[in-house]
Order: C-alpha cells, then sequence, then structure tokens
C-alpha cells in the first residue's frame, strides 16, 4: 500500500496532526491521477444529477398548472354555464384544510325543474286587454239529430265559451289620397291648385313606414337578429325589401337619436352610482394606427340611465372621457387595471366597489382546475354566500333603525372573520400556489370589495353591467360586430335608449314609435329639445300611457 508524507520545510517543528491528513495527490502517479479524475467526474455528474432533478421537478410543476389551465379551458368551453352552487350536501367549509379529492364526495341530487314541490302555482296569465273577435261554432244539420231516430235536438240555453290566442303578422300598403282643389276666385297671390299634404314621413322619399323602420330597429338591437334575417322573415310574409334600403335606412336614422344619445350621457355624468364593463366588438373598418378590427362596447348603468360607448381602445381613456372631470361618487366594476387607473380613483373623487362575484369565480376556477383543492375551494365559496345573505338580512330591514344596526354589526362580524380567514390561509407552510394566487388577490383588492360595507345602497358584484351587456353579447354572436363605423354609432346609440327605457320599464315599441312620430313631423329631422323624450323629463301620465302593457291601460 502506497503512503506519502510530505517534506516538512527546515527548521520547523514537525506537525503530526498533518500525518493523519488525507494524503495530497501525486499527479507523477498514476492511481493518484485516476482518484483525482474520478472526484472530478463524481462531482461533474452529482451537479448534473441535481440539476436534471430540478429540471424535473419544475417540468412537474409546469405540467400540473398547464393541466389545470386545460381544465379550466375545457369548462369555460363545454362546462355548465351557470353560476350556481355546485356544493354537495357532505361538504364541510369549516374544514378549509381537507385537500381530499372532491371525487370521494356524493354528488348532490338533481333539482327538479319546473315548479318545486310545496310551491304555489302561479297565476294564471291575463290576456283580457288583448283585441277580441267572437267565432260561433255550431253543429251540421246532420249533427244536431238523433243518429237512431232522427229527431232533432233542440236548442239549449247559454253556450260553452274558450279562446285561443293568435298572432297575426302582416305587410300591408297603406294608400293615401292627396285631395287637390283649385280656387274658384280671382285673387292674387294664391296657389293655382292647392293639395292636401300627406301623411310625416320618417325618412323623406322612402316607402318604408314608421311601424317598418320601428321593427326593424328592435328586431336588430333589442332581440339581435342579425338584418339579412329579418329581411328573410319578411319574405315570408310577402314583403320584399332590398339589403341597401334598409342598410341606408339605419344609416341616416343615426342623426335622428344621437341627441337622445348625448343627453343620456349628460344626466349619467350628474349622477353618483354606476356600474361599468366592457367587452369586445368587431368594427370592420380599417382605422389609421390600429391594428386588426377589435373594439370594444363599454357599458355604463346607473340609476336612471344606460350608455354603452364604442370604442378602438380599451385603456382608462375610455372611461375618463365618459364620465367627466367632476364626477363624484361610486363605481362598481371588475378588477381590470383600467380602473384602478382612472385620475377620478387616483384623486379621490370616484371610488372603486370591486365586485364579490367575481371573487367568487376565482375559487370555482381552483376548485375546477385542481381537483385536490375542491374541498378548500368550495369553503371559500360558501363564506361568499354566507356573506351575501348576511347583506341581504341587513337590507331587508333597511328602513328599521334598530334592526339595521344590529344586523349591520353580524355583517361587519363576518367581514372581519373573513378577513381573519384569509391572512390565517395565507399564513400556512408550504402553501399551494393556487391557493396563495386567490389569496394574494383577495387580500390586493379587500378595500374595494369591502366599500358596500359604509354604502348600504351600493351592490356586492358588477352582476348590473354583466346583465346590461348581455343583448350587445346575443347580437355579437349573430352578426359578429359591425361594417361601419356609423353603424357602430348606431349600435352604442340604440343598446343605450334601449337600456334606458328597460331601466324605467316602458314599452320600447310605443316609445320609438311616438319619437318617430315627432320625428316625421319636424321633417325626417330629431325634434326640437330631443331630450324631453327622455324618461326623467316625461310626465307621470305619459310615462304610465308608455309603461310596459300599455294596451291593457288603454281598455281600462
Amino acid at each position: 500500500m502506497l503512503t506519502y508524507s510530505a517534506p516538512e520545510p527546515a527548521g520547523a517543528a514537525p506537525h503530526h496532526a498533518e500525518l493523519n491528513s488525507p494524503p495530497e495527490p501525486c499527479l507523477a502517479c498514476p492511481r493518484h491521477a485516476q482518484l483525482l479524475d474520478a472526484r472530478q467526474q463524481a462531482g461533474y455528474w452529482k451537479a448534473m444529477h441535481q440539476g436534471a432533478l430540478a429540471r424535473l421537478t419544475a417540468a412537474q410543476q409546469e405540467i400540473e398548472q398547464l393541466r389545470a389551465q386545460l381544465r379550466l379551458r375545457e369548462h369555460q368551453l363545454f362546462g355548465r354555464r351557470s353560476e350556481q352552487s355546485t356544493s354537495r350536501p357532505d361538504h364541510n367549509p369549516a374544514d378549509p384544510g381537507d385537500d381530499r379529492a372532491a371525487t370521494t364526495d356524493a354528488p348532490a341530487p338533481k333539482r327538479r325543474r319546473g315548479r318545486q314541490r310545496g310551491q304555489a302555482s302561479p297565476r294564471r296569465r291575463d290576456y283580457s286587454h288583448l283585441p277580441t273577435t267572437t267565432e260561433d261554432c255550431d253543429l251540421t244539420d246532420e249533427q244536431r239529430r238523433c243518429p237512431c231516430c232522427g229527431l232533432p235536438y233542440q236548442p239549449f240555453p247559454g253556450t260553452e265559451d274558450g279562446e285561443l290566442i293568435e298572432v297575426e303578422v302582416q305587410a300591408h300598403r297603406r294608400v293615401y289620397r292627396r285631395h287637390r282643389y283649385r280656387p274658384t276666385c280671382a285673387c292674387a297671390g294664391r296657389p293655382g291648385i292647392l293639395t292636401a299634404p300627406g301623411p310625416a314621413k320618417l325618412l323623406p322619399k322612402t316607402r318604408l313606414g314608421i311601424s317598418a323602420w320601428v321593427h326593424a330597429l328592435l328586431d336588430k338591437y333589442a332581440f339581435g337578429r342579425p338584418s339579412h334575417r329579418l329581411l328573410q322573415d319578411w319574405r315570408t310574409i310577402g314583403l320584399d325589401v332590398a339589403a341597401g334600403t334598409l342598410t341606408d335606412g339605419f344609416r341616416r336614422l343615426v342623426p335622428l337619436f344621437e341627441p337622445l344619445y348625448d343627453a343620456i350621457v349628460a344626466h349619467q355624468q350628474g349622477e353618483h352610482r354606476w356600474h361599468a364593463d366592457e367587452t369586445r366588438w368587431l368594427v370592420f373598418v380599417a382605422v389609421e394606427g390600429k391594428a386588426g378590427y377589435r373594439w370594444y362596447l363599454w357599458v355604463f348603468r346607473s340609476d336612471d340611465a344606460v350608455a354603452f360607448v364604442l370604442d378602438p381602445s380599451r385603456s382608462h381613456a375610455t372611461p375618463e372621457g365618459h364620465l367627466g372631470d367632476t364626477a363624484e361618487g361610486i363605481l362598481n366594476v371588475d378588477r381590470y387595471s383600467a380602473y384602478k387607473a382612472l385620475a377620478l380613483v387616483k384623486a379621490g373623487q370616484v371610488i372603486l366597489a370591486f365586485c364579490w362575484a367575481h371573487v367568487r369565480r376565482d375559487f370555482l376556477g381552483v376548485a375546477r382546475a385542481w381537483p385536490a383543492q375542491q374541498r378548500w375551494a368550495l369553503g371559500w365559496v360558501t363564506a361568499i354566500a354566507e356573506l351575501y345573505h348576511c347583506n341581504e338580512r341587513r337590507l331587508e330591514v333597511r328602513e328599521d333603525s334598530e334592526a339595521f344596526a344590529q344586523r349591520d354589526l353580524d355583517l361587519r362580524a363576518a367581514v372581519a372573520a373573513l378577513e381573519a380567514r384569509r391572512a390565517a390561509a395565507l399564513a400556512e407552510p408550504g402553501l399551494h400556489p393556487a391557493r396563495e394566487k386567490v389569496l394574494v388577490s383577495l387580500g390586493e383588492h379587500w378595500s374595494g370589495l369591502t366599500v358596500f360595507v359604509e354604502h348600504s345602497e351600493v351592490p356586492m358584484d358588477n352582476n348590473a353591467a354583466e346583465r346590461a351587456l348581455r343583448g350587445a353579447v346575443v347580437g355579437r354572436k349573430n352578426y359578429a360586430g359591425s361594417g361601419a363605423l356609423w353603424s357602430g354609432r348606431l349600435l352604442a346609440v340604440m343598446l343605450s335608449l334601449l337600456g334606458t327605457l328597460g331601466r324605467w320599464r316602458l314599452n320600447a315599441r310605443a316609445w320609438l314609435t311616438r319619437y318617430c312620430e315627432a320625428c316625421a313631423a319636424a321633417g325626417g329631422q330629431a325634434p326640437a329639445e330631443a331630450e324631453r323624450w327622455l324618461p326623467w323629463n316625461l310626465s307621470e301620465a305619459e310615462r304610465q300611457a308608455l309603461a310596459e302593457e300599455p294596451a291593457r291601460q288603454d281598455s281600462s
């Protein structure tokens, strides 16, 4: 066996401790060279192995993230659209740390459709306000005789009556004859022939009357049907209208409704509570400086009005331009960063109230994407539902100050408990990334999520804005978008008008008919002081006449 001792320097005392230390390799010795090479190889492969393990761990984490994202996307594409709770009966929301897979839980019993057991039957609808035609149903002479002896039956007093509801749609020509008169005197300055004026037209030099234009506007912007399908429907009743006639008519209608739209925006700027949201909208027009055709349709809903804004940008400039520089109040929004960048928010003029429905969707997303985290996430969904319930109980007794104060304390206690639960969950060691993400977001938006506590008039969510966008989304699915700038303008104007009429529960067809008649009387232009036709400027009697069921009131 080879031994090696390094020579001691001259005059130095021998160090016996160094005799027991590992010998230094001698490069001249082949075995020592092999030992050195083996050590180097071991260190190299150990480092390579550690690097491979790190990459494998990172790859596994990335795969889990991608699988979670895939499960979420599959649910978004193919899953049920309803946001009703999917919690199971045996789910315990008080156990947020239970990570058992939800596949071991029993599915919730399926709710029977229609009227539930124990509920009262719905009241039969009344159609007595509709026009009535009477039809006599009688037996034939043969049927009024006895089949055995042939003697006739005698009439019996009274009738057995019933009714059917029929809908008949037909196009007709309204032929008008303008009578002419000639003077019988010799007075100077008189016309030779005096002709009676014809009926006022909404659009001069067109044969389509007001009822046709009102029907076309409602069909597209209230019911979301493409214009070419309306034209196909009209052909089934014998009315063949060229597509260019309808398109050109829509273009000429824009100036008639724009004054109303401007008045809606001005009125909304003077209010103090709004809901805002946005969705994509295609405008197939090449705009300098903008790539592609994706625009954005913004909605602003307040107590009195609904206003839509179609803009090529999704930046904070759009809500800033709509609300103006002097707006003050509370804006219900989702957590989109453009709202946080509003100058009104930074100046303290507008307070952002964030949406609890979006927070709930975050936890539902965790439950769908990460099966092992489903029980934990659904526990938070249940806690949010309890928070909604506490707020609803508080609002039920808003007029009773004593009861309101007590339930307000209950709500504040529930909010504080939820905040403590969030802090405790976030402090847990080894927190799952999916949990951490939603909890951090919850903490960052907590001040905006609790605005409703101090302001009981503020809703907990932004569902009102999402419901206001529903009609536009239906239209987008049916006719993709707008093919011209004026078409996009008409879309924003009509959606704003129809949404505002809906806020006041006015019959859109009756209102549009009367307003278009006023435009026709003004020579095919917007009437003077058009804002007088907006709901808040109408008298109580006018609003009653234009209510959702004016025919029933007229018949009484």
